[in-house]
């Protein structure tokens, strides 16, 4: 249990489309722990009182009204798809749904950051090709695209109907983030993150896992410009900001006014908990430094490459996997079907044993 603002915090309801990684980090910070989420995956259901499912965003404030009343639950944590629900039963600690719909608009995004003094990627002009075509809402990147011709954005147009884009320039480099904690006009970054991009087939910019930390020339600079921008975003909690980091350059992509996908790397190499920090950015307290790594993590997103299924209960691996799927379970081709991990002294070591758990994975996928 734990007091916040006067009020005791024992019973947190976690709720969005993806809730299993703030949920398990909930539950190591001891508190009591219910979901509703898209999946209610096996180890989600294993650690949480109630878990409820839900298959549209429409259906998710009559599912938490619920459980809130059932359970008298204490305070909701939001993650994606779940940042600008208001008028919610029980007291939302996260990002205040107005602030955090500014930064669900890629388009307000990309004059936000300009407005900064960090530097995004350019804007496409009218025909310039190759250009990065983006929705301007939505997460997790699965509908960007690489379009090299009117026709490409007009194929683009009649997949996403009425769906807003903007389009940027190329530029190259890999795909990180850093991790933060912002409140009351201050910020701290908790962690530099590689992105794993699922890198082919139509759905090859959406996430598909990372690697704390990411040892990289331009760390730094990637944690001041964060930082920067977190303090001045209003957002309260634990945030992402994504940069694309060359060489020599780097970009802010986007700010993710949430809990991040990256936490269950971050918290395998800091031995930090996430949840415990974002309840204490909501009392004013913010970590004195960027804690450093104490090894290196790896998280992995297995996606069906055909038809298959899972007929096996992984839950003997679950230290060394996540999202493990209820068996049986039946996945089409490009489905995610379980998170793997890998950790070590060295990044070498780290990829050994991912690939040790991923040749473990595959014998139970048929």
């Amino acid at each position: 249990m734990r007091e916040d603002g006067g009020r005791t915090l024992k019973r947190i309801l976690v709720t969005g489309f993806s809730t299993r990684h703030v949920v398990l980090s909930a539950r190591r910070a001891g508190f009591e722990v219910y979901a509703v989420d898209h999946f209610c995956d096996r180890d989600l259901r294993q650690n949480t009182v109630s878990c409820k499912k839900f298959e549209e965003l429409s259906e998710l404030p009559g599912l938490i009204r619920e459980i809130c009343e059932t359970f008298l639950i204490d305070a909701i944590i939001p993650t994606s798809g779940a940042e600008t629900l208001d008028c919610l039963p029980s007291p939302v600690l996260g990002t205040d749904p107005v602030t955090a719909g500014r930064f669900l608009d890629k388009g307000f995004v990309q004059d936000w950051f300009s407005d900064l003094g960090i530097p995004v990627p350019p804007l496409a002009r009218p025909g310039e090709f190759p250009a990065m075509l983006k929705p301007l809402s939505g997460s997790g990147g699965w509908r960007n695209t690489v379009v090299n011709s009117a026709d490409d954005i007009d194929a683009w147009r009649e997949a996403f109907p009425d769906e807003p884009f903007l389009l940027q320039k190329l530029v190259q480099g890999i795909p990180a983030s850093v991790c933060c904690v912002a409140g009351y006009g201050r910020a701290r970054a908790l962690a530099v993150n590689r992105q794993i991009l699922r890198g082919e087939g139509p759905y090859r910019f959406g996430f598909a896992g990372s690697i704390t930390p990411f040892d990289h020339p331009l760390q730094e600079e990637m944690i001041s410009c964060a930082e920067r921008a977190a303090a001045a975003s209003g957002c309260q909690g634990i945030l992402g900001i994504d940069f694309m980091v060359s060489d020599d350059e780097i970009y802010a992509i986007e700010i993710n006014p949430r809990f991040v996908a990256t936490l269950d790397t971050i918290e395998a190499a800091t031995g930090m908990n996430l949840v415990k920090i974002h309840l204490d950015a909501f009392q004013g307290v913010l970590p004195d430094l960027t804690p450093a790594p104490a090894q290196y993590a790896i998280r992995r997103i297995l996606f069906a490459d055909r038809p298959c299924e899972v007929t096996d209960d992984l839950s003997f691996l679950s230290s060394r996997v996540a999202d493990i799927p209820v068996p049986p379970a039946m996945f089409e081709e490009g489905n995610a079907i379980i998170s793997v991990y890998g950790t070590g002294t060295s990044l070498a070591h780290a990829q050994e044993a991912l690939d040790t758990t991923i040749r473990v994975v595959r014998q139970h996928i048929r």
